[in-house]
Formats: structure tokens, sequence, C-alpha cells
């Protein structure tokens, strides 16, 4: 890393007591962050690095939409960019709520520094790898979710961190990388202005349902390799958190799709129908029963969309970004959206995907360079 960089790590370190740590990169994700393990003899922390020019600002809550067209897609998609601030509130609004987050030692917000707990290496997504019982672990992290859906989403995350909306602006942005990113990548060519249109008109319809719903809470990234097992812990504590910077007043069924809809491993039919009754089991002997027919609709369109994203978003990463390891998880991806495009509530959705993004690029777009 650039010397300045080295040594505003080092005094950060140093003023919060960890000056004489070994530091040891750990590898890097989709992010613009980067992460270290320290170590002194006796004690281990994390450390956050977010470099504070590197990603676009967050929009102010009562922003007007051209206000945040104008500040970037992190602005109009409601992400935390380079605010450190939000890491630092999530984790204590979950913490607060007897759920695992990483405490958090010292933070030095301007410079984009974070201390926090280390929770070790069990990712969930490593340990099914190597054969861990997955009904065991994702029951435990159903159980978690639901206890995060106990109460409505907050206004504000203490002390001063407005929790921003997943709001209509915001899903319509993401599912414009369809036709912005995936389809040059996977068809040659760009939409044209009557696609993108349509495209857009298409999911407004299908989003007026989930967006009229109740919020919560929502991590907004809730998969296997954002959690951690923490086996020594009881009940909800077990399930470790990461990742939840750019978390959102959203539907309840975000969070649920994000873990049994995994870009990153397969989840089968079976397992996913399994952790959804959970899900409503759990929602029920809390006092907070919901409409399963209703619920299973919304759950339907928040899934499509939320895997339009994705598919977009592997593209950009190809394609702007220079990262074609991501396109290895496309197949999975658009089988999901396959899927998902079956429900009933999609039906005009799915006509417009078949006519226009033909299903076999869908998952396997050929690139330039790279293997067919």
């Amino acid at each position: 890393m650039p010397s300045d960089s080295s040594a505003a790590m080092h005094d950060f370190l140093s003023r919060a007591g960890w000056g004489a740590a070994s530091v040891t990169p750990l590898a890097g994700d989709a992010s613009t962050r980067r992460y270290f393990r320290v170590a002194l003899p006796s004690r281990k922390a994390m450390l956050m690095d977010q470099p504070q020019n590197a990603e676009a600002p967050v929009a102010a809550p009562d922003a007007t939409p051209e206000q945040r067209r104008a500040l970037g897609y992190n602005a109009v998609a409601q992400l935390a960019g380079g605010d450190c601030g939000r890491f630092v509130a999530a984790a204590n609004y979950l913490r607060e709520r007897g759920l695992t987050a990483p405490d958090i030692y010292a933070a030095d917000l301007e410079n984009g520094f974070i201390l926090l707990e280390d929770l070790g290496d069990d990712l969930y997504f490593d340990l099914m790898e190597n054969g861990a019982d997955e009904h065991t672990l994702y029951s435990a992290a159903i159980d978690a979710l639901a206890k995060l859906h106990a109460e409505s989403a907050p206004a504000f995350l203490a002390p001063d961190k407005p929790l921003l909306h997943h709001d209509e602006i915001a899903q319509l942005a993401e599912t414009d990388l369809i036709t912005e990113w995936f389809m040059p990548v996977a068809l040659g060519r760009a939409a044209t202005d009557a696609e993108t249109t349509e495209h857009r008109a298409l999911w407004r319809e299908v989003l007026k349902a989930p967006l009229a719903a109740p919020t919560v809470f929502a991590h907004r990234d809730y998969h296997a390799q954002n959690l951690l097992w923490l086996p020594e812990r009881r009940g909800i504590a077990r399930v470790g958190m990461l990742d939840f910077q750019d978390a959102v007043a959203a539907t309840k069924s975000l969070d649920l799709i994000s873990l049994i809809e995994d870009a990153r491993r397969d989840v089968s039919p079976e397992l996913g129908e399994a952790m959804t009754q959970r899900y409503l089991a759990d929602m029920r002997e809390q006092g907070m029963p919901l409409e399963e027919e209703e619920f299973r609709a919304q759950a339907a369109a928040i899934a499509a969309q939320r895997n339009a994203k994705i598919a977009g978003i592997f593209a950009r990463l190809y394609k702007r970004d220079g990262k074609p390891r991501y396109l290895n998880y496309l197949p999975r991806v658009w089988g999901y959206l396959n899927k998902d495009l079956e429900h009933p509530a999609m039906a005009p959705l799915k006509r417009w995907y078949d006519r226009v993004i033909p299903v076999d690029v869908r998952g396997t777009p050929k690139l330039e360079g790279l293997p067919a």
C-alpha cells in the first residue's frame, strides 16, 4: 500500500494501543474496503480500512431523486459508500438486540479506520464446503433473522445515522444494471431506449406490493460468506454477522432471499423451502404472523429483483473493474432468476426477458478472451 496510507494506519493503531501489533492483509472482495488481521501476543483484532476517496458519497435522507442521481450510483442505490460511521452504528444496533456483530474497539471515521473484534475464520461458506450440516447453520441464521425482524425499521441508527430506505429509486437503479451492463456484456450490444423504458416500467409495477409492505432493518447481504459460526455462544448469538454497512429499511423478505438464493453457493429448493417455513414459524411464535400467500408473492418479486441486480453487478465487475471471476457465478444467479420469473406475478417481466435476453446467453455470456 502507499507509504502515506501505511503511516496513517500505523498512527491509528498506535493511538488505539496496538502500535506493536503484527498486521496481516486478508483477501479482498468486490468492494474498495481492505481488511487486516492485527495481533499482539495476548490479543487479536481486525482492522478495516475504507479509503475515503474511493467511494461516491451517501445522499441525505431527504435528497431528491435528481440530487441522488447527481451523486452517482451509491447515492441512488442507498449504499454506504465510504461512510464508516454506518458500519459502527449498524454493529451497535445489532449487538443491542442480542445479535452478534463485531465489537468496536476504536475508530477513526475521518480517515476510514475501524479496529474491531475478530470473530474468527469459521465462515458459513467454508464450513459447509467442508461438510458442516447445512440445516443446523441455516436454521440458526433464520432464527437470528426473525429476531432482527421482531421490530420495525428504526428511523435512525444511534447516534446519528438515518437508516436509508431500499425505495423504488434504489430498486430500479439496481434492476437497470441488466440493461446498462449485463446486456452489453452478454449480447454485445447496448439496450435500446425502448427496451430500457419497458424493462423499468415492468419492474415498477412488480415492486409496488413489496414497497408498500412494512419495513425492518435489513442487512442487505445476508449470505454464507457474511455469516460466521460461533458454536461456543448460545442461541442466536452463535451467528456472527459481517459486512452490514449497507443496511437499509426494507421488506422482510430481502434478507431471507439473500440467504436462500445465494449467488456464491447452491442452496437446494428443498432447503430454501424448509428455511422459509422456519422463518414463517418463528415470526408466528414471536407474535408477528405473516399472511403466507402475500409474503410469498412479495418474496418472489424481491428474489427476482435481487438476482437481476446481482447479474448486472457481476457483469459490471467484469467489464468496468476487470474482475472476470464474478462471471463464474452467473449460471447460478440466472438459475435462481429463471425460477423467480416463473411466479405468476412475474409473467409480464418473464415475457420481456424471454424476448430480449435469450435463455442461452443468460448464464454463459460469450465474452472475448474468455471461454464461452
